[in-house]
């Protein structure tokens, strides 16, 4: 996923200042893609300059409000249907996982913990922004539900992932 491609996402469902896509990254779409706004103000420039989007409104302090176009709508209509998402091979906690065996159990059980620790507190921000939601019957409620319980699980899943994965070596190495 491309934050160019989020943004074309965001502005499909409404027209939005930087400020507004910026709240909306950090509220509906934190479990999904991040964006600071740094990154985001320039993806808008690029945008605007490869007529995806435009100014669609102006308001005071050059506050810009921005909408998406007929070939930002293909962009993203492209995106969504034809291309692949590349596979995730990438993992870094995996990675220190694998090489636990340099420290002791006792420390590769606390680096776990600190994982596990880490899901669960991941869950209940999920749990919380999931409950702070006023959900209707827009596409963008069906939609952004699903991603959200997409990361419920696999918070869930990696948290009780942790806990197996400490006391498989607490079983094994003591």
């Amino acid at each position: 996923m491309t934050l160019r491609h989020a943004v074309l996402g965001l502005l499909a469902t409404a027209p939005g200042s930087g400020y507004d896509l910026l709240k909306r990254f950090e509220t509906a779409m934190s479990s999904v893609w991040t964006a600071t706004q740094s990154q985001l103000y320039g993806e808008l420039g690029k945008l605007e300059s490869a007529d995806l989007i435009k100014v669609s409104a102006e308001g005071p302090r050059g506050r810009k409000e921005y909408a998406i176009t007929d070939a930002g709508r293909e962009e993203l209509r492209k995106w969504l249907l034809e291309e692949r998402p590349p596979a995730a091979r990438r993992n870094e906690m995996l990675l220190r996982v694998y090489f636990l065996g340099e420290v002791t159990p006792e420390e590769a059980r606390g680096f776990l913990g600190r994982q596990g620790a880490s899901a669960e507190r991941l869950v209940e921000e999920l749990a919380a922004i999931e409950a702070s939601v006023d959900w209707d019957d827009s596409d963008l409620s069906l939609y952004g539900r699903l991603a959200l319980e997409w990361g419920k699980r696999y918070a869930a899943m990696e948290r009780d992932w942790a806990e197996w994965a400490a006391e498989t070596i607490r079983a094994r190495r003591g």
